[in-house]
């Protein structure tokens, strides 16, 4: 068997909060972002990565190329534990791994050109390379993108949102990345300009056989470019199988609502769909719910759902969930106020 690109066991990610007046000695409170996260990423393979705003879907990816703490292992090609690597060794699989970030503006240096933005990594990475080589490369990259290389510079300023994130996609893609990481790519940006993204990057991942981490709350977008999907809620894995297997019969109740508030495109379908509520509010990550932590806002809840942690069972399509399957009228209609 061929080890997985990404073998990642038991993350964790906290954070320590003070109270503006606390005094020095008092203990700081702790913000579990991410609590003991497992999966596996082939080669060539897409991972969507879904749940609410604050489930950990960034921090995790963050936590993947060192930007914020983590505990656990995250093992590259079956050789590496990236979380164990100092600042300078982690520099040699910056390369191997890069990063599109959410906001496409904000996330490129308005004082840099467009040239120089997406010749940054190989001048960090390939310090061989002469001038002249460099720019043959990022005009390379800019029209592989759908960039016009006689932009090449041109300031952040002077493109759209969407030129924007081709501009990241190009800067991420110029060292041939082995995996990369995208954190809600495509949420500020308009429809129309989303699928041209979405399709960029599914093409590029076939040209290029990239492995893909592909982090999202609109769950229509990640059906299309996954082939696994992991569903967060409050920093644990509720559900993580095929992209067919997850849509077509997911057996968690967090997933199951989730899906359920997915528009229907025919009027007719969505008027008779039925949804499931999520009662409450998402509970504080500094005092998550004994037990499951999906418990008080599940339908399906019982006495055991508070006093053990479900684990993760199921194979392929593995769920955390003492009572999986598909839930009953009779069930959603008791969903917690």
């Amino acid at each position: 068997m061929t080890a997985p690109l990404l073998d990642v066991r038991d993350l964790r990610v906290s954070f320590e909060l003070r109270r503006a007046g606390d005094l020095p000695w008092t203990p700081p409170r702790l913000l579990h972002a991410v609590s003991g996260v497992d999966f596996t990423l082939a080669a060539g393979e897409t991972l969507g990565i879904v749940g609410e705003s604050g489930c950990g879907k960034s921090t995790l990816a963050r936590a993947l190329i060192q930007m914020v703490p983590a505990t656990g292992k995250a093992i590259w090609r079956g050789e590496t534990d990236l979380l164990s690597l100092s600042p300078r060794e982690m520099l040699k699989y910056r390369a191997d791994i890069q990063m599109v970030f959410q906001d496409p503006l904000a996330s490129l240096n308005p004082r840099m050109t467009v040239g120089q933005i997406i010749a940054e990594p190989l001048r960090t990475h390939h310090r061989g390379l002469g001038s002249a080589e460099v720019k043959t490369k990022v005009k390379a990259m800019m029209d592989r993108v759908g960039l016009l290389p006689n932009q090449i510079n041109r300031y952040p300023h002077e493109f759209s949102g969407g030129q924007c994130q081709r501009i990241g996609i190009a800067r991420a893609l110029i060292v041939e990345p082995r995996l990369l990481i995208c954190d809600e790519p495509v949420s500020a940006l308009d429809v129309s300009i989303q699928a041209q993204v979405i399709n960029l990057l599914t093409d590029l991942q076939r040209d290029l056989d990239l492995a893909m981490i592909f982090i999202a709350h609109d769950l229509s977008v990640v059906k299309h470019i996954s082939d696994r999907v992991m569903v967060l809620y409050l920093g644990r894995t509720m559900e993580v199988a095929a992209s067919p297997d997850l849509y077509g019969a997911p057996q968690h109740p967090y997933t199951q609502a989730l899906l359920s508030a997915v528009p229907i495109p025919d009027p007719a379908a969505e008027r008779e769909k039925v949804v499931i509520p999520l009662g409450g509010d998402l509970p504080s990550p500094m005092n998550p719910p004994s037990g499951c932590v999906f418990r008080t806002r599940c339908p399906r809840a019982q006495a055991r759902c508070g006093e053990e942690v479900p684990g993760l069972a199921g194979g392929d399509h593995a769920t955390a969930c003492h009572f999986p399957g598909p839930l009953e009228m009779a069930e959603i209609d008791r969903t917690p106020a």
